[in-house]
C-alpha cells in the first residue's frame, strides 16, 4: 500500500471510530480504535473440534469461489465493476486496503470510506460511488444478500476474526470475550457494509472481559485484536 493510502486511512477511518466510540459507546479518550479496525477470518476449530465462524469464512472451495474482480486496482463503478456488496477473505497483517471514492481526483475529500483489512471484509459499493480502490487484497467475490444462508450460523467467532455477516456467518445473541489487555480488543456493530460513520451502531475498545449483544437486525459484526468470542 502506498503512503497516500496510509495517510487517507489514518485520517478517515480514525475519525469514524473515535467519533463513534465517543458518541455511541461513551468512552471518551479511547482513541486507538481507528487503526484497529482490521477485519480477519481464517480457518479454525474450537477445543471440541467443532468448526467455528473463522472456519466458516474459508469453507468455500477454491473452485467454487466466483471472483468478481481482482484485489489490486482502481475500478470505475458502473463500468469496470457493478454496484453491490463484495467480500474478500484470507488477507493477512492489515495489508489489504480498500477505498470507496466519490471521484478520481485522489484527494482526501474524494474518500467516502476506507479500511485496512486482516482476514475477511465486506464492502457495499453504491451506484453513486465513482471509484473503488483495492490494494494488496485477495480477490473480491460478489455477495447475494437476498440468498438464503447455507448451513447454521456459528455461535463462536475468532476474536481477530474481522467482519461477520449477522444471520449468515454468525447468529445474533450475546457474546463474551475474556482476557483482553491494553484496550487492544476492538468490536463494532454495523447496520450495513458501506464502511462509513453512519454505518456504525455501536463500538468499543476493551480491556478484560467484553460483552456485546448482537441484534438480529444488525448487518455485520467486526472484531479485531480480541480473544475469541463465545455466545453466552
Amino acid at each position: 500500500m502506498g503512503m497516500k493510502g496510509k495517510v487517507a486511512l489514518g485520517a478517515v477511518v480514525g475519525i469514524v471510530v473515535i467519533g463513534a466510540v465517543s458518541a455511541n459507546a461513551g468512552n471518551n479518550g479511547k482513541d486507538n480504535g481507528g487503526n484497529d479496525k482490521g477485519s480477519s477470518a481464517s480457518a479454525g476449530h474450537d477445543s471440541d473440534g467443532k468448526k467455528t465462524a473463522k472456519g466458516k469464512d474459508s469453507g468455500t472451495k477454491a473452485g467454487e469461489k466466483k471472483v468478481a474482480f481482482a484485489g489490486d486496482g482502481e475500478f470505475r463503478v458502473g463500468k469496470d465493476i457493478k454496484p453491490g456488496t463484495y467480500r474478500t477473505t484470507g488477507n493477512s497483517d492489515g495489508m489489504c486496503y480498500w477505498e470507496r471514492a466519490k471521484d478520481a481526483k485522489g484527494e482526501m475529500d474524494s474518500i467516502l470510506s476506507n479500511d485496512n483489512v486482516t482476514g475477511a471484509s465486506y464492502v457495499t459499493v453504491k451506484p453513486t460511488d465513482k471509484i473503488f480502490k483495492s490494494n494488496g487484497c485477495k480477490d473480491w467475490e460478489a455477495v447475494d444478500l437476498k440468498a438464503k444462508a447455507k448451513g447454521t450460523p456459528a455461535s463462536r467467532m475468532a476474536g481477530d476474526g474481522g467482519m461477520f455477516r449477522v444471520g449468515a456467518d454468525i447468529a445474533p445473541g450475546t457474546y463474551r470475550s475474556t482476557g483482553n489487555t491494553d484496550d487492544s480488543c476492538y468490536w463494532e456493530r454495523t447496520k450495513d457494509a458501506k464502511g462509513d460513520m453512519n454505518s456504525i451502531i455501536a463500538n468499543n475498545n476493551v480491556s478484560g472481559t467484553a460483552v456485546v449483544t448482537i441484534s438480529a437486525s444488525d448487518g455485520y459484526f467486526k472484531t479485531t485484536g480480541c480473544k475469541d468470542w463465545k455466545k453466552a
